[in-house]
């Protein structure tokens, strides 16, 4: 008896909590967007290695990428009224309904096309006032009409939590949709998604019909399901046709916690000259109600799930949606299935849907406390912005995660597909967002760059195949890449203070770093010098030495000989130490031409230098010379990053970072030509990848001409680190004004491809700024003395710093963190006795 009314009793606790119906707590604001401001907006909505739905500026869906392949414009362009949406009705007791797109109005350009379908829902009404607010992840469109009786707040979300991969890799799309009664009586309101289902048509692949239109095919005779179970009730949306091979086979789910006030339609009447959107406008139309098909007539699968209240009069309710979904079969970068982690963890997105929802309250408040932390920071508004909005890139098709958890990514995602496949060592070295906030991720990356796509010979491939036991396929070494990676590893080790991490992967270290000492290879006379032929992020191979390729062998050395030093490897240790101290030396003297650093062009074939003061030198094409590169002190970038000092002269790294603003910084586009891609145009401003103050290359490097934030980053974290914080966030200001919602995406900073990797170098300026430095293997933490705010973060554990004059105050908001001495940057210093900071707790320093 005993043990059935426990039995009973939990049942009533574990109904309980799937019962109560989850609301959105008050949500931070960083940035808002007017009217004028919303067109390119599409906030990714899902986690890190899932695919996502975007939410539009005016509240629409758009960019369906959920089925293993970007999507870009997909159900929002090609698809036409049929692409899903919600729509809101409304009727006062008393008086006429109202029916209306939850959307805001269209641009004048949307009206120009010839056969009158040119956008997304044209013949819907609409609301004639929209704007957006955003803190990333969350975001919030704001919708009114003076015909409507409401005031309608569209919020989306997916959690990002800090160090915690998992909660931050969830296939869902959280909306609710707050509706405020404006008037004085109270309103019959019902707010209804509707989905045709799509499964097998990932967008990928497209048919014209007679009028000219792309029609998006695969599979047929989709099903879809009204289900209730747990606490939960909607619809699953599955396919009984498509190949269970194919990368779009899977199931979505749109779910409700909301138990009462709600009917469904699993169908539509038949498609025919658009009748299936007809049939379910009129029947929602007229009383709010969805009413279900009978199964014997035509049907169409369009399946639409609504909830009914009754909103007092100038009250407020919210109407809440979850969209689940389970695509398990990534093919990334070539026909062979490697599959997606998330997809192990559900059997289909209705089991999804049952294992996240109960967990979204407590995850929208750590991710709340994520992102009130960095808002409360002292760092610049744009800063912030730069930081949070480009994390969105972490969650994009960009990215990846095989099924034993290694992270992967793409350089970027064109419209459709892919952009430069294998986690791309060279374009990789850039970001700091995925070690500084998810540290278990960086160290999986690194695990595939050493212990996979790396040769006996010491040749890292700079793109990794896959499956994983492929990656080492290929013989393309890329110097920079390569030299970035043990500047990478060491970085994970100090931050992880995981001294097994750096045991197991010291050998292939070593090895990899080895690799430019062969015979004719890039540093062949191992004279600290890379005269060989050096494959670099230009996509070409520059021939003699460089400050790009140089900076970064002199930090690999540095931290090469500091890992080895720990490993007890003396001899290693001295060897890299030589090189680094007659490298470094060779740079400043050879290479510094008392502006900023230059490239010496070699011969290709005999590694002698070519006299370019002679006119008749021949020039191997596609080369740097005498110009001023944006990026030629990125290896310093991430020395600063990583702890490891200067690697040249530090008078004249400063005088370097001066040169790049005076020559490369161009204030107005208008009249600048450009034969390669335009990433800034008109009157515009940004960072030119170079410049030749002293005559330029017939031949020069391919994108000399352009302009890519991933290179503006670094290089104005550069000046940060340089005291030039204001010609810093000059640059950094110039990119976010680019990307304002009307010309550009805020969440997606393209370079080769959307969401491009290279872009998350923005984050690396809230660890400039606040001038963090953290060792694991020594337990030491040291901050800026500047007084202020700051956010902090490991990888593992993260929190804020608040610094006055007299001390400084130590936050752990989520983690633990273990500390022997605490400094802040003007040398002061706390020597502390192995204490451990844990979650929720504080530590107050004087000094």
């Amino acid at each position: 008896m005993k043990i059935l009314r426990l039995t009973f009793l939990c049942f009533l606790m574990y109904s309980k909590v799937f019962s109560q119906e989850w609301k959105p707590q008050e949500w931070p604001i960083l940035k808002s967007y007017d009217r004028d401001h919303l067109f390119q907006i599409a906030l990714p909505l899902g986690g890190i290695g899932t695919g996502t739905v975007s939410l539009g500026g005016r509240g629409e869906l758009r960019d369906w990428e959920i089925m293993n392949v970007p999507g870009k414009k997909y159900s929002t362009v090609t698809t036409g009224n049929n692409a899903p949406f919600f729509a809101i009705y409304t009727k006062p007791l008393d008086g006429k309904s109202s029916t209306s797109l939850l959307s805001g109005p269209l641009y004048t350009h949307e009206y120009l096309h010839y056969e009158g379908r040119p956008v997304n829902h044209h013949g819907l009404p609409r609301f004639e006032e929209a704007s957006f607010d955003a803190a990333y992840p969350f975001g919030q469109v704001h919708l009114s009409d003076k015909t409507m009786p409401v005031k309608v707040t569209i919020k989306g979300f997916n959690p990002l939590v800090p160090t915690d991969e998992d909660a931050s890799s969830l296939p869902i799309a959280i909306l609710s949709y707050e509706v405020e009664n404006t008037t004085g009586q109270s309103l019959e309101v019902a707010v209804c998604g509707s989905i045709r289902n799509f499964i097998g048509k990932d967008g990928s692949q497209f048919r014209t019909d007679w009028k000219g239109d792309y029609i998006p095919t695969g599979a047929k005779n989709n099903k879809n399901e009204y289900r209730q179970t747990k606490g939960l009730q909607g619809i699953y949306f599955y396919s009984d046709s498509v190949g269970r091979k194919d990368s779009a086979w899977g199931t979505m789910a749109l779910v409700t916690q909301t138990m009462e006030g709600i009917t469904f339609r699993t169908s539509s009447k038949q498609d025919s000259w658009n009748n299936g959107i007809l049939n379910f406008w009129d029947d929602f139309s007229e009383d709010g109600v969805l009413t279900e098909r009978d199964k014997s007539e035509d049907q169409d699968p369009m399946a639409s799930l609504a909830i009914k209240k009754i909103i007092p009069p100038h009250g407020k309710k919210t109407f809440t949606f979850f969209l689940t979904w389970n695509f398990p079969n990534r093919k990334a970068w070539s026909d062979t299935i490697v599959g997606n982690y998330y997809s192990q963890l559900y059997t289909d997105a209705w089991d999804a849907a049952e294992k996240m929802v109960p967990q979204i309250p407590g995850l929208e408040k750590e991710t709340l406390s994520f992102v009130n932390a960095l808002l409360k920071a002292s760092y610049p508004e744009i800063v912030k912005e730069a930081a949070l909005f480009n994390l969105a890139t972490l969650r994009s098709q960009t990215v990846f995660r095989l099924p034993g958890g290694h992270l992967m990514g793409w350089e970027g995602v064109m419209d459709r597909f892919g952009s430069c496949a294998g986690s791309c060592t060279h374009v990789w070295n850039y970001e700091v967002a995925t070690p500084f906030l998810f540290g278990n991720l960086a160290k999986t990356m690194r695990d595939v760059e050493f212990n996979y796509a790396t040769k006996e010979n010491g040749l890292m491939n700079f793109r990794a195949s896959l499956p994983l036991s492929e990656a080492d396929r290929g013989n393309a070494a890329a110097a920079d890449g390569q030299m970035g990676c043990i500047m990478k590893v060491y970085r994970e080790w100090q931050l992880s203070g995981d001294n097994q991490f750096l045991t197991s992967n010291w050998e292939q270290i070593k090895k990899v770093l080895s690799y430019a000492w062969t015979e004719k290879g890039w540093d062949g006379n191992q004279d600290g010098v890379m005269e060989g032929r050096q494959h670099n992020t230009m996509d070409v191979d520059y021939y003699g030495p460089n400050p790009q390729m140089g900076f970064w062998y002199m930090g690999a050395l540095r931290a090469a000989e500091k890992m080895a030093l720990a490993m007890k490897d003396k001899a290693f240790a001295g060897k890299c130490r030589r090189l680094f101290e007659k490298g470094s030396a060779w740079m400043d003297d050879n290479l510094f031409n008392g502006e900023y650093y230059e490239h010496k062009i070699t011969d290709p074939r005999t590694f002698e230098f070519l006299d370019m003061n002679e006119p008749d030198t021949p020039i191997p094409p596609f080369q740097l010379g005498r110009g001023c590169l944006v990026d030629q002190l990125v290896g310093q970038y991430m020395a600063h990053i990583c702890g490891l000092e200067y690697l040249g002269n530090k008078e004249h790294i400063r005088t370097t970072l001066k040169s790049i603003m005076k020559y490369n910084y161009v204030e107005d586009f208008s009249r600048h030509f450009n034969n390669m891609r335009s990433y800034v145009m008109g009157d515009e401003s940004g960072l030119l990848m170079a410049s030749w103050p002293n005559g330029r290359l017939e031949v020069p490097f391919p994108y000399f001409a352009e302009v890519m934030t991933g290179f503006e980053y670094s290089t104005a974290v550069g000046m940060i680190y340089e005291g030039m914080e204001e010609d810093a966030l000059k640059c950094i200001g110039a990119i976010r004004k680019r990307h304002d919602g009307a010309k550009r995406n805020p969440f997606s900073e393209p370079e080769c491809g959307h969401h491009y990797a290279r872009s998350m170098a923005s984050w690396a300026s809230v660890v400039a700024l606040s001038e963090f430095q953290y060792s694991g293997t020594d337990k030491t933490m040291s901050i800026t003395s500047r007084p202020g705010t700051y956010f902090w973060s490991n990888g593992y554990a993260w929190g804020l710093c608040e610094v006055e004059d007299s001390g400084a105050k130590l936050e752990v908001l989520k983690g633990s963190l273990s500390l022997d001495k605490f400094s802040l940057s003007d040398g002061r210093e706390k020597k502390l006795e192995h204490i451990q900071i844990n979650e929720g707790e504080s530590y107050i320093m004087t000094f």
